[in-house]
């Protein structure tokens, strides 16, 4: 029966399959030259031997006295399930008398700051500050109460911290990491390490993919970045800056003690590239211990489908949107090219949308074609083109994924990534469409909305608990 303009349904229906095709195949042929070009890039470097990752010695390195102070700073919002822990690996790995530890709690969240007092056990290198307004207010704002801390701190002392790291509250710290910054932040503004998501047990998938994600992004993508010598992102854990170029910022920002952006949903990310806009010079600093272990912060990410989806529409939100209000497209060719794979986003959820809905059509017309109801014509030169090449850029970025999986986590997991490649889409997909609907509320005047990722630990990130020599 025709139902428009003469075509049945069937064939409106192949008709829109055949748009989509086209569609989501041209923009992922974009993409895949896109991560081609770092891809080769990578491969160069490897070739000329300027990305292997050097490796240091761990015993040297253990409790090695620092040049300065070190402030390390852990905001914190009902975290008195994990906070402990970590406040405990923390001290008792890092124990170098040069650190401040400084934990940010609200003031309507005792149960956090009982777990904190506890896990000190009376070490005088933990300062616990707890905020006067009721939280949650947003992770910028509790950084902000923590430098202001720690400015209080250096008046009251006469002794100015050297360097200040950031932290999450889940995050179990690498014993050489400390030492390793403190050693590499001579003449630096701004340091990342890699950040390890730790494999789940009974979340193979779901937090599994961020062990994909990760290691290709720290193992491959930031390197390249730095080797452009394009700004370099804050991942928010596992970064440190030089003590000066925060008092940078924050006069840029128009105050004395507030160097993180309160309505950045990512401000560890904006200040990153803040730095790099003022002329700070940051690296990525990636070494191996003699035993062949990443130097990284290790931590478990997100568990469940929902909490997910939430934690990326904020970086979503966050990178691509707000940054591009709030960052524009400063700087060089090669600035403007990392700018652009950042905020690629959302027009990423659409396209793989629509690839997933060509792929359902598609099971729709063989069907139709197999019970005689539609006679599916032959494909285009364009469309066979299409899907050849795709197919054959998504088996060049399927080798790359469970290659990084593998070098990061071995052969259960390298191969656990290619099966995970769907669940990583079908996040992306929620957390595009939910950042852009969060996205248009600001525009209507609605103020940027937090929402604070649930944290977890697990007992085998506190492998490495034991007291540093």
């Amino acid at each position: 029966m025709a139902i428009f303009g003469g075509l049945t349904a069937m064939q409106v229906v192949a008709l829109a399959g055949y748009e989509l095709l086209l569609f989501a195949g041209a923009f992922f042929l974009v993409g895949a030259l896109d991560d081609v070009l770092v891809d080769l890039h990578y491969l160069w470097r490897r070739i000329i031997g300027k990305a292997r990752t050097p490796r240091v010695d761990r015993g040297a390195l253990l409790g090695h006295p620092l040049k300065g102070v070190a402030a390390v700073m852990i905001p914190t919002w009902r975290e008195a399930e994990v906070i402990g822990a970590t406040v405990r690996h923390a001290l008792t790995v890092w124990n170098q008398a040069e650190l401040r530890l400084y934990v940010g709690c609200y003031c309507n969240d005792p149960q956090t700051v009982q777990a904190v007092a506890m896990a000190a056990q009376g070490d005088p290198r933990l300062r616990l500050v707890i905020h006067d307004r009721h939280g949650p207010t947003s992770k910028a704002d509790c950084l902000n109460r923590l430098f202001a801390a720690m400015c209080v701190d250096e008046r009251r002392s006469g002794q100015r911290v050297r360097m200040v790291l950031m932290h999450d509250a889940e995050d179990m710290v690498d014993p050489v990491a400390l030492p390793l910054l403190d050693q590499a932040m001579t003449g630096l503004d701004f340091i990342q390490m890699p950040v390890l998501p730790e494999p789940q047990a009974d979340s193979p998938w779901v937090a599994g993919h961020y062990c994909d994600e990760f290691a290709e992004a720290h193992g491959k993508s930031m390197v390249v970045r730095d080797a452009l010598g394009a700004g370099l992102p804050a991942a928010g854990v596992g970064c440190a800056f030089a003590r000066d170029v925060l008092d940078l910022v924050a006069s840029r920002n128009g105050t004395a003690d507030a160097p993180f952006a309160s309505q950045s949903l990512t401000e560890d990310y904006e200040l990153g590239l803040k730095i790099a806009e003022l002329g700070g010079k940051s690296a990525f600093l990636r070494v191996r211990g003699d035993n062949g272990e990443l130097v990284a912060t290790r931590a478990c990410f997100p568990a469940r489908v929902n909490e997910a989806v939430r934690q990326k529409t904020r970086w979503v939100h966050g990178i691509a949107l707000q940054g591009w209000d709030r960052m524009g497209w400063t700087g060089r060719l090669t600035e403007r090219w990392m700018r652009l794979r950042d905020r690629r986003g959302p027009l990423a959820a659409l396209v793989m949308a629509a690839a997933y809905v060509f792929m359902i059509l598609g099971v729709i017309l063989w069907l139709g074609d197999a019970v005689g109801l539609l006679v599916l014509p032959e494909p285009g030169p364009l469309a066979k083109a299409l899907l050849l090449v795709n197919f054959a850029a998504f088996v060049w970025r399927a080798i790359w994924r469970c290659a990084f999986a593998w070098r990061e986590y071995g052969t259960t997991e390298a191969m656990r990534a290619l099966l995970r490649i769907p669940v990583s889409n079908i996040i992306a997909i929620l957390a595009g469409r939910r950042a852009l609907v969060a996205y248009w509320r600001t525009l209507k005047g609605e103020p940027p909305h937090w929402e604070k990722t649930v944290h977890r630990t697990h007992p085998a990130l506190l492998r490495n608990t034991e007291p540093t020599a």
